[in-house]
C-alpha cells in the first residue's frame, strides 16, 4: 500500500472520529483495539490491514468504499485546466444556484470540495456538497422525494437506490432533477463564512476547515499547491485564481 494511500486512510479515520467527538481511546474501546493502534493508523505509520480499517469504521457506523481517480499526469492536467476556467462556468456545471434555490429554507452550509471551489480552489468537483443536520433529515428526505432523487448504490456502481432517506445505509449521494448532491450529515452545522460571486452570496465552510476535516479535497489542494511552487520559482505565469492568491472572492464572517 502506497504511503499516500496509507495517509489518506489515516486522515479518513481521524476525520470520522473527530466529527463524532470521540477520543482515540473511545474509538479503541468501541472497536476492541488499543489506543496505540488507533494512533498509528491516524498517523499513517505502517500499512494497516483492511480488516482493521473496516473494524474501526464499523465502530463509527460507516464503511469503507473504493473509488478510482485519474493517473497523476492526467490529474495534474485536469487541475491545470480547471485553474484556467472561469468560476462562473464551474458553478453553472454543478447547477449550484438552481440547487440552492430549490433547497429553500432547509438549513445547510456548503461543504467539502464545493466550499473549496467557491473559495478559489481549482479542484475537480462532481457534485454539490452540503452539510445538513441530522435533525433536519426528515425535511431533507421530503425534499429528495419531491426532487425525484435516486440514491447512489456503491454495489451496483450506479444511481437507483430505493431508500433515499439519509438514515438508510449507504453513501449520502443522490441524483435529483436539479443536479447531483452529496450530504455531510452532522449534529450541528459547522461555522461558516460568506463568499460572494456576482450578485449572490454563498455560506461555506472556511477553506482551512475543509483542508483539516475533509481528506479528498485537502489532498487535491496539496497537490495543486505543490505543482504551482516550481512554476512560480521559475517565473511561470500565475493563471489561476487559486485559494492562496490575493484578490479572491469577497468574504464576510458567517
Amino acid at each position: 500500500m502506497s504511503s499516500r494511500l496509507v495517509q489518506l486512510l489515516g486522515d479518513t479515520v481521524r476525520h470520522q472520529r473527530e466529527s463524532r467527538d470521540l477520543s482515540q481511546q473511545a474509538l479503541a474501546d468501541l472497536a476492541g483495539v488499543s489506543q496505540a493502534m488507533v494512533a498509528r493508523v491516524e498517523r499513517g505509520d505502517g500499512s494497516p490491514g483492511l480488516p482493521l480499517l473496516e473494524r474501526l469504521l464499523a465502530a463509527m457506523d460507516v464503511q469503507l468504499t473504493v473509488t478510482v481517480e485519474p493517473l497523476d499526469a492526467h490529474l495534474d492536467a485536469a487541475l491545470a485546466d480547471l485553474a484556467g476556467r472561469p468560476l462562473a462556468d464551474r458553478i453553472d456545471m454543478l447547477n449550484l444556484d438552481r440547487l440552492l434555490d430549490r433547497l429553500g429554507d432547509l438549513p445547510h452550509v456548503i461543504a467539502g470540495g464545493t466550499a473549496a471551489l467557491l473559495q478559489g480552489a481549482p479542484i475537480p468537483v462532481d457534485a454539490a456538497e452540503f452539510a445538513i443536520r441530522w435533525r433536519d433529515s426528515a425535511r431533507l428526505t421530503q425534499w429528495l422525494k419531491s426532487a425525484y432523487a435516486q440514491r447512489w448504490n456503491a454495489r451496483w456502481g450506479e444511481f437507483g437506490g430505493v431508500h433515499v432517506e439519509p438514515e438508510a445505509p449507504g453513501e449520502h449521494r443522490w441524483r435529483t432533477r436539479y443536479g447531483e448532491i452529496r450530504a455531510a450529515m452532522c449534529d450541528e452545522l459547522p461555522d461558516a463564512v460568506e463568499v460572494r460571486h456576482g450578485e449572490r452570496g454563498y455560506r461555506v465552510v472556511p477553506l482551512l476547515e475543509v483542508e483539516v476535516a475533509d481528506p479528498p479535497p485537502a489532498e487535491l489542494l496539496r497537490r495543486y499547491r505543490k505543482r504551482r511552487i516550481p512554476q512560480q520559482s521559475t517565473g511561470g505565469a500565475d493563471r489561476a485564481g487559486g485559494p492562496d492568491r490575493a484578490g479572491g472572492p469577497d468574504r464576510a464572517a458567517g
